[in-house]
């Protein structure tokens, strides 16, 4: 049966809420003071399907992807981009605010560039035997099958070609597929995972679909298929090669935006400590001017970031280092030396770690999040801990969607 709802906000993960029923009913698609026409999700009680807008809102406009509201990727095509841009600085607002934590929040920064650089493309077989490659469908492990996408950097052009390709050899295999691809420097990378063991045959296969496709690297959960060229990203003044299926920033813009606030929030430091390196998007560029300690439980990206040291000329001196920073945190014996440190840890923060910041002496600590919530925890951790919260900057390279990333600088 269906109800009409008026919406009265969208809430911090891009649906509309109605408050019309007393209680908060989530309605996807929508945009604060419409009201709409909805059924109820009968697997989700407290979300509604949007079946017709009846009264707009004055800052709707029409989205520009065909698949928009049936694949699950973007949350938020549809909203003019100043109010967007209001609401996603609002969700650091609100969120630091409901950690009682009082910062000013920057004019957030928008990172897209010229679109994401990496995607997660799935294979599977519907219930009708035919095998779609795509996205998941919105709220479903259904797969949408794609022909484009226009959030994707142009350099991933024929990424969607290549997985169809890789996913009708791997059809045998009659399992899930999840097919990684990164635009590199000089070509497609991409990791497939979700096969098993395969017979050699299937693999001679796969790398002729390489070869055609003049992919820089293929590999298979991380092992070498086919590598016609090392896969390689400019960082600052170096080239550093990818470890197979490594992280990588989004977009190009957000990884130049990160590391220039970094930059530009560490200056004057000597010695630094750059905390969940990665590949070094961070390192590379801090130690134009300071000395680096890089750390990471990553050992294939440690690997890279050291081979990369040892080919970039003109740099400071920098050390890379695995460890498990979860497990084996830096102590504040340990983190004396350094004058700054940067910390950039996944979505899930890094409490550990920052337990031990909160109990140094370092002057100067900045940390990149891409997790607000998490970010506001240990941000309380460091003001307990002594630390002022000087500045938050977010920053946009998720356009389209709720998330969001930062970075901070807290002095002692």
């Amino acid at each position: 049966m269906a109800e009409h709802l008026t919406i009265d906000h969208v809430g911090q993960r891009g649906d509309g809420v109605s408050l019309t029923s007393g209680a908060s009913l989530f309605v996807p698609y929508t945009l604060a003071h419409e009201i709409v026409e909805t059924e109820r999700d009968d697997e989700h009680p407290e979300r509604r399907r949007l079946l017709q807008i009846d009264t707009a809102s004055s800052e709707r406009i029409d989205p520009f992807c065909t698949y928009f509201t049936r694949c699950g990727g973007c949350a938020i095509q549809h909203w003019q981009p100043d109010p967007y841009q209001a609401w996603k600085r609002q969700i650091v607002i609100d969120t630091l605010a409901q950690a009682k934590i009082t910062c000013p929040v920057d004019p957030i920064v928008d990172a897209h560039g010229a679109g994401r650089r990496r995607v997660t493309l799935h294979a599977r077989r519907g219930s009708d035997g035919e095998l779609r490659v795509g996205f998941a469908a919105s709220a479903s492990h259904a797969i949408i099958a794609i022909d484009a996408c226009p959030i994707l950097d142009p350099a991933l052009d024929g990424a969607l070609d290549a997985a169809r390709a890789l996913a009708e050899v791997l059809k045998p295999v009659s399992k899930p597929l999840d097919i990684q691809v990164t635009a590199a420097s000089n070509g497609l990378d991409i990791d497939v995972r979700g096969t098993g063991p395969l017979p050699t045959a299937i693999i001679t296969a796969l790398s002729r679909i390489a070869e055609a496709h003049k992919l820089a690297r293929l590999t298979r959960h991380g092992e070498l298929v086919l590598m016609r060229v090392p896969p390689v990203v400019t960082m600052g003044s170096a080239q550093v090669t990818l470890p197979p299926g490594s992280f990588l920033q989004a977009t190009a813009a957000g990884e130049e935006t990160l590391a220039a606030l970094v930059l530009q929030l560490c200056k004057g430091a000597k010695n630094i400590a750059d905390l969940f390196c990665g590949i070094g998007p961070f390192a590379l560029q801090l130690a134009t001017k300071s000395k680096i300690t890089a750390f990471d439980s990553d050992a294939g990206a440690i690997t890279s970031l050291q081979q990369a040291i040892k080919d970039t000329k003109g740099l400071k001196p920098i050390k890379a280092e695995m460890r498990d920073l979860f497990r084996r945190p830096l102590v504040p014996q340990e983190l004396r030396d350094f004058d700054a440190v940067v910390f950039d840890p996944p979505r899930q923060g890094a409490q550990a770690q920052v337990e031990r910041l909160a109990a140094s002496k370092i002057p100067v600590v900045v940390a990149v999040s891409c997790n607000v919530q998490t970010f506001a925890r240990d941000a309380k951790i460091l003001i307990d801990g002594g630390y002022k919260l000087e500045s938050v900057t977010p920053v946009d390279q998720f356009r389209h969607t709720p998330h969001i990333e930062l970075v901070a600088r807290f002095k002692r």
